[in-house]
């Protein structure tokens, strides 16, 4: 139950731009892999929250296609987090019912790193309290230019016609076609900017742009955010409400 808001006013589906990893690490003199450390237990407890407040699915950045511009070092060490965590929680997580969805270009990852979240995917599979989908190399703008592809290809195989193209048919070939458009997106660390994440599904999403820095996000402050949402007027292209 969420506390002592009604649950038709709270979202469904939140999804997270976790950012600020790198500068946390050097406000503390650490190298930018402490930074990412830390963020990946920040979002470990934003995970073991989420029941409680009745959110159904979350959604998290990762690693954006743009990030391969990054350090080899500072990438390196993104990869091997991702190596630890998909061992690590795979237990943690079953016991909570959370199912965890991978979405990107996956291809792009070594082979060991694909097989362990390829189990990681298959042991949480049926999850019935959370979806934590997470976005690894991923683009808004690749998902749309991939989506297009497939209905091109579906074209040329007589699958349907051009006159069919609707937006229904590009949702059901985008990575998230089974997931709801987030309710809500938070960024952290102040920059104002979607930086290509769901860029289709966000047409009509809340956002909430907040100066902490990932590492240092909690929960209450996830809670904060939650509770000043029923205050929103969702309107989706329609007049006011009376």
């Amino acid at each position: 139950m969420r506390e002592e808001y009604q649950a038709s006013t709270y979202p469904l589906h939140v999804a997270l731009i976790m950012d600020g990893n790198g500068r946390w690490a050097s406000q503390k003199r650490r190298p930018r892999f402490h930074g990412h450390q830390a963020g990946a237990e920040t979002l470990r407890r934003i995970v073991t929250v989420c029941p409680s407040l009745d959110i159904r699915y979350l959604t998290v950045f990762a690693f954006s296609t743009e990030n391969w511009r990054r350090e080899p070092e500072e990438v390196s060490g993104l990869m091997s987090l991702m190596h630890l965590y998909s061992n690590s929680m795979i237990k943690e997580l079953k016991e909570n019912s959370v199912e965890v969805v991978f979405i990107g270009d996956l291809t792009s990852l070594d082979r060991s790193l694909r097989e362990k979240l390829d189990t990681l995917e298959q042991e949480t599979a049926g999850g019935k309290i959370l979806t934590l989908t997470v976005a690894i190399n991923y683009g808004g703008r690749a998902e749309l230019t991939q989506a297009v592809k497939d209905i091109a290809v579906g074209i040329r195989e007589g699958k349907f016609s051009i006159d069919e193209i609707n937006e229904s048919l590009l949702q059901r070939h985008l990575m998230t076609a089974d997931l709801p458009d987030p309710d809500l997106i938070i960024r952290t660390a102040g920059d104002v900017r979607i930086s290509n994440f769901l860029l289709w599904q966000s047409a009509y999403t809340e956002f909430e742009f907040v100066d902490t820095l990932w590492p240092d996000f909690t929960p209450q402050d996830f809670k904060s955010i939650l509770a000043r949402y029923p205050a929103r007027s969702r309107r989706f292209g329609a007049n006011s409400r009376v």
